[in-house]
């Protein structure tokens, strides 16, 4: 296994990334959409999600393919930056055909923001339109860090972010991933400024600040967030091969990535966060074996678990933040 090119999930051929953020209202949004509709799935594990049009990627559901996954900022608000992605797919003529009419299968996910330090007394929902700019600034290069869905988050008692990381595996399959950071629990060792991802880390892609030292096997997280703001938290994240699996392939997929938050994060999946990791399958690269299908499950937490210390690396620091970005971060 090998680190992809550009080691974002744009490495997995046909799939493009879009960010659009509002630095004042301190959020964002995130599309991933293809050139030609994908099998997707999404496995939950926070006790707090906010998700919409999700019910149709189980399994037994009649829609195969959808036309983007959003991931955006603003809580239950940030649910209608789908609605800006449809329009803007509409305007394309995308979408599941039903006679004359096309309508686009947008699945959503949100983390919560609005407690940030950002002005959220605005008079119209941004979200639609951010998700439209989202959408149309889609390209297989884009930022990570204080961007997209990452604009406005937190993380344990550091700024949040969006990261994102690939890898190709021995078998030629590819697999990305994208996350937005906005956890209850912390990326960083306590009392130490060094990632508890860092076992996994390929060429210093975020710091090469080392091993951990020693850690108490039995130390209790620091939880700065929890009094002030319960349930407000959540990291969302996509997980993305070239590899051909169906709709229960996709969701193995994700179920397995879930591994790479709990690696990334501590504390992760409590009932605080909405924790939620969709699968996703371009198929361009042909069929997967069982044997296959494993180490794609694999390698899917593995990135995971890179693309959220990467996007907590690429972070910084904004007036009004209540958190410092790493960089600017002591643990003492």
């Amino acid at each position: 296994m090998r680190q992809g090119e550009c080691n974002l999930i744009t490495d997995i051929p046909g799939l493009a990334v879009g960010n659009a953020e509002d630095h004042t209202l301190k959020s964002g949004v995130t599309v991933v959409t293809a050139d030609r509709p994908f099998k997707a799935a999404v496995h939950v594990m926070g006790g707090a999600p906010g998700m919409r049009d999700t019910a149709l990627l189980e399994p037994d559901k009649l829609v195969e393919d959808i036309d983007a996954i959003v991931l955006s900022g603003g809580s239950a608000f940030g649910l209608d930056s789908a609605s800006g992605v449809m329009q803007a797919l509409r305007e394309k003529g995308r979408g599941f055909q039903l006679g004359e009419v096309h309508v686009p299968i947008v699945p959503a996910a949100i983390l919560f923001d609005l407690m940030n330090g950002g002005d959220k007394n605005w008079k119209e929902n941004p979200y639609p339109g951010l998700g439209r700019q989202a959408f149309l600034a889609a390209d297989k290069s884009f930022s990570l860090g204080t961007a997209g869905a990452g604009t406005g988050a937190m993380a344990g008692n550091v700024k949040g972010g969006l990261g994102s990381a690939s890898a190709v595996l021995e078998n030629g399959f590819r697999i990305g991933a994208l996350v937005a950071v906005n956890a209850l629990g912390s990326p960083l060792v306590p009392g130490q400024r060094k990632f508890w991802a860092a076992p996994f880390e390929i060429d210093a892609e975020f710091g090469g600040f080392g091993m951990p030292d020693a850690i108490d096997p039995l130390f209790e997280p620091v939880l700065p967030k929890l009094t002030d703001n319960p349930g407000g938290n959540t990291t969302i994240a996509i997980v993305a091969t070239d590899a051909a699996l169906s709709k229960s392939g996709c969701l193995r997929m994700a179920t397995a990535a879930q591994d790479g938050m709990a690696r990334a994060l501590v504390p992760a999946h409590t009932p605080f966060d909405g924790d939620c990791v969709f699968g996703l399958s371009t198929g361009s690269a042909g069929p997967a074996s069982p044997s296959d299908q494993l180490m794609l499950g694999h390698a899917a937490s593995l990135c995971l678990a890179r693309a959220i210390a990467r996007g907590i690396y690429a972070a910084r620091s904004a007036e009004g933040d209540p958190f410092p970005s790493l960089d600017e971060y002591s643990p003492d």
